[in-house]
Parts: structure tokens; sequence; C-alpha cells
């Protein structure tokens, strides 16, 4: 027998036979001695890893281990073990990029900021209604809490239970945020609350009991606050309509889990028992779902209405036509804000990073100034109506800013094209004519074209007379030009950014200068995230799936009555 010396995961002497003892052997043996598994131990001797190529049958003399030769046992990740590594660090940064993401969205579409992405993110109360409330802080926090409990959401219905958990504790972190004042006549957070306990119950985590039961006193109270004594409160909001059934049916079974597993048979026999005749008024017929069906509706919003309306097929297909027409409506908005947006991206951001406001532009432009004019009047001035109404009529002002205005349409559309009028006038093309030609747009080699075939506007050879030019009938008249009908602008912040940045001729320069700063963006995470919210409306927490609540209260019930018939 010869002797090695072994450090590492194990430390001894370790006898073997190297004529015998191939490296599975000796690697069998000090995973033995170490209490590892074989697949996660290397042995290393003399500053290699020992591999035998695939030859299973190559001794450890082979090998080149010799009589006291030492050997480094290292602990490696074994190979399922390594998968789970792997996984759990990319869930790990999937959720901080939800996380990160979430602010980003939240912050610029709550305090003003330009939104770098074509769509728009809103509160709306249970009625659809644009909601303010609060500080920025106030409603930043809201919307991130809310954007997040979304996404938890989506995670429980595919579910991920362990995901949900985390995303709703940053959910939760958010709201936190806010004033607790302005969010206790909303029941976001009861609902919160319930949809952590739901996990705890998937999850089947008896170790969660107590923060169960102590969540589920605080959901109760936040859904009185919320909807009202007897429900009161949510009846007028909703026209008379139960969409909180569905939602009372899962708090009540909960409650009557944590009472069972806490002893409290009689209140857990009490809570599922309720949580059951519940369900009984929400059983949808056969009959009537296919009446309702029968008239052009989905299986899934005709249960829908048929729940929150007390199976009144009348009353439900009313609901789903007003439905319908909010969604169009809704959708009509949408596109309307985006392309607000657009337009917004055009006029570039206030020293302060903040879109133009539309209502304030819009208000200017009733005044009667032209929309481009009173747009830069309140980039200039934060968006303060006075002192922008007091620029415009300033003649001095109006004027430097309608000089700003062409210059700038100028350096967008040789941004565009790729030659300048300084750079045209080199060539001895007359300024006018150059500036002109720009105007009217197009490539590159259209606009050196089109100035050629001016009489006498050969390069180096001086025109005499300014020549205007039009586009599709569209007269010059000395001013500046519209290609397609339509001002040549760009949407792309980043050009609108730089363009200004290079050919301030006032005092705003130092208020852009910082406009070509590009924040980095997620825009698989985002992107997500407004899928999401595009999925939610007023009534989307009541909709609830039931088929898990049904199994899990005949099962309860029957526990409590085993227990009382072995009591």
């Amino acid at each position: 027998m010869t002797k090695l010396k072994v450090a590492g995961t194990w430390g001894g002497i370790l006898e073997v036979e190297l004529e015998n003892w191939t490296l599975t052997t000796l690697r069998d043996e000090v995973a033995n001695r170490s209490g590892l598994d074989p697949d996660s131990i290397k042995l290393i001797c003399a500053g290699k890893i020992l591999k035998d190529d695939g030859d299973h049958t190559k001794t450890l003399t082979q090998l080149g281990i010799k009589e006291n030769s030492k050997i480094l046992s290292s602990r490696g990740a074994a190979p399922d073990e390594g998968k789970a590594i792997i996984a759990e660090e990319e869930r790990s940064r999937r959720l901080s990029r939800l996380k990160a993401a979430a602010t980003a969205l939240s912050k610029r579409h709550a305090d003003g900021s330009l939104p770098m992405e074509d769509y728009n993110i809103e509160l709306e109360d249970q009625g659809g209604h644009q909601v303010k409330f609060g500080t920025e802080t106030d409603q930043s926090a809201a919307m991130m809490g809310l954007m997040l409990h979304a996404k938890a959401k989506s995670l429980i219905e595919m579910d991920m239970y362990v995901d949900a958990l985390e995303v709703l504790a940053m959910a939760e972190e958010s709201f936190l945020l806010c004033d607790p004042k302005i969010l206790e006549l909303v029941d976001n957070i009861p609902i919160m609350e319930i949809d952590i306990v739901w996990c705890y119950f998937l999850l089947r985590d008896l170790k969660c009991l107590s923060d169960a039961g102590f969540r589920l006193v605080k959901a109760r109270k936040g859904l009185e606050r919320a909807h009202g004594k007897d429900l009161s409160r949510v009846r007028l909001l909703q026209a008379g309509q139960c969409p909180e059934l569905a939602l009372y049916v899962r708090l009540e079974l909960l409650e009557g889990v944590v009472a069972y597993h806490t002893g409290q048979n009689d209140k857990a026999l009490n809570a599922l028992k309720s949580a059951h005749a519940k369900l009984l008024q929400l059983q949808i017929p056969d009959e009537t779902l296919s009446v309702v069906m029968g008239m052009g509706f989905r299986e899934k919003d005709a249960k829908r209405a048929l729940r929150l309306n007390n199976k009144d097929i009348a009353t439900s297909v009313d609901f789903l036509i007003e439905e319908r027409a909010k969604r169009a409506q809704k959708h009509q908005d949408d596109l309307q804000r985006q392309k607000e947006i657009l337009e917004q991206k055009t006029y570039g951001v206030t020293p302060m990073k903040k879109a133009v406001d539309m209502h304030m532009l819009d208000r200017l432009v009733l005044i009667g100034y032209a929309r481009d004019l009173a747009a830069e009047s309140l980039r200039r001035h934060e968006n303060d109506f006075q002192e922008a109404l007091d620029a415009l009529t300033s003649p001095e002002v109006n004027s430097s800013i309608q000089v700003y205005i062409e210059s700038r349409k100028r350096k967008r559309q040789e941004q565009q094209v790729g030659i300048t009028v300084d750079e045209l006038v080199s060539m001895g093309f007359e300024r006018g004519q150059a500036t002109s030609a720009l105007e009217v747009g197009g490539k590159r080699e259209d606009i050196i074209q089109r100035l050629l075939s001016l009489p006498a506007a050969n390069p180096g050879i001086a025109s005499a007379s300014g020549s205007d030019f039009t586009a599709n009938g569209a007269s010059a008249s000395g001013s500046a030009l519209t290609a397609n009908g339509g001002a040549t602008s760009s949407t792309n912040n980043e050009i609108v950014s730089k363009t200004e940045d290079s050919e301030m001729e006032d005092d705003t320069a130092d208020e852009i200068a910082t406009n070509g700063e590009k924040e980095e963006r997620d825009l698989e995470i985002e992107g997500d995230i407004a899928d999401e919210i595009a999925k939610v409306d007023a009534l989307s927490a009541y909709d609830i799936n039931l088929d898990k609540e049904v199994e899990a209260i005949n099962e309860y019930l029957v526990m409590l009555d085993a227990s009382q018939d072995s009591g």
C-alpha cells in the first residue's frame, strides 16, 4: 500500500494501491470521507487537475501519481447543483432588473419627465379616470407599487409563487413610501396582503402562519375602510354591481386555513362555510352562460359580467356592451397620447428635464400663438404659463425665440440629410438657395442635383436673385418650406438634444447642455411591465379564477369534519 497526503475538502493520509486504483476510485474515497458528492470533487496534483481523458481504466501510476504525492481536493458544483446555482443567479438578476425597470418607468411617468417610450402610464380610479394625488414621491411610489403588483399577479398565474412573493415584497416596499392617508381609501394594499398570504398557502409554508394571520387582519380592516361597512361604498362606486365576491371567497378561505392550523376549529368552520356560500353565489348556470355567449361574447367575458351583475342576463349584456365601448375609447385615447408624446419629443425638454406641458401649450395656442413658438417658450420657462406668456408678449424675446426655432429646424434638416448650408455655400451655391433647398428636404444627392438644375446655380457662379422652392405645390413666400405638407422634425430625442446643444444662440444653451445624456433602458423588462399593465382594468383585481379555492375549501371542510369525529 502507498500513502498519499490529501488536503482540502478532507485532510489526512490515505493508503492506496497505485497500480490498481483509478482516478474514479480515488475520487470516490475522498468524497466518501468528505461527505460530498463525488461529481463535486476535483483532485489536483502538482498544480494540475487530475483527468483520465475518458479512459477510466488508467491507474494512478499511469496518471503520474507516486508515493507521498500531495493531493489537493477542492469542491466544484455538481452538475445538477451547478445548474441550480446558475438558475438562481439568473432569477436574482431578472428580479433586480424588474425592480430597476419599474423604478425607472414610475419616475419618468410620474414626475413630468419626457417619456422615452411611445406609451404612457397613468394611475386611474375604478371609473377609469386619471388620478393625480400627493407629491411626486407619492405618485411615483404608488405607480411603482402597482406595476410590481401587476407583475406579481402574472407570476402567480404562472405558478411561480416564490418569485411572486419577492416581487410583492418590492411592491410593499414601494407603497410604504406613500403617505398612508392617501392609500387608506383604496383597496390595492389589502388586496396585496391577500395575494402574499395566498402565495404562502400555495407554497404550503406553515412557517409563515403568524405573518399570514397578521396580514389577513390588516387586509380585512383595509377592505372595510375602502369598501365601506357592509360594502356600501363599493356598491355605490360600482352602481350596485358585486365585483368583490370572489376576493372575499379567497380572504375567508385563508382566514379559515390560518384558524385551522392554529387550533381555532370553530372560527375556521365559520370562515370556510361563509366562503363556500359565496362560491355558490358565483356559480353560473350553463343555460344562462350559453344565452350571453350566444350574443357574441367570449366565455370569460360572459362569466365575468354575470358574476358582477348577480347573473341577470339583461344587465350583464348592457355591462358587456359598455365595457366594449370603454375599451374602444381607451384605445383612441392611448393613440392620441402616443401622438402627444411624439410631439413632445420634437420640442425637447426643460432645464429640469421635464416634458413640455401639453395642457399649457393648448392654452397658449388658443390665445393665438403658433404651436412651436408657444412650446419653446414653455420649455424655456419650466412650463410656467405666466412666464411663458410674458416672454411671448415681449417683441424682443418673441423674435429671438423665432430665430432659434428656425435655426433648430435647419440644424435638424442638416442632421438628417448629412449636409449643411455652409457646405453648400462652400461649393459655390448661393446661401438663400441652399437654405431653401434644405428646407424642402430629401437626400444629399437630391439636394445638390436640385441646386444644379437651377438657372445660374453652377458651383462657383453666384446667383443674382434668390430663388424659392416649393414642395407639393406649396409656395415658399420667403419663409421656411415644408415637405409633404408637414414640418420636418425628428422624433429621436438624442438627435433633438444634440442639435439643440450645438446651435444655442440665446440664454438657454446652459439649460439644454445635458439633454444629450441618454438614459440606459431595459427595453425587454420595461416592455413586459407595460404588457402586464395593459391587461389591467378597474375590475381586474376582483376577476379571480376560483378553481384552487374550490378544492381548498372542500379539503379543509373534510379535515374539520374528520377532526370533529375524532374528538
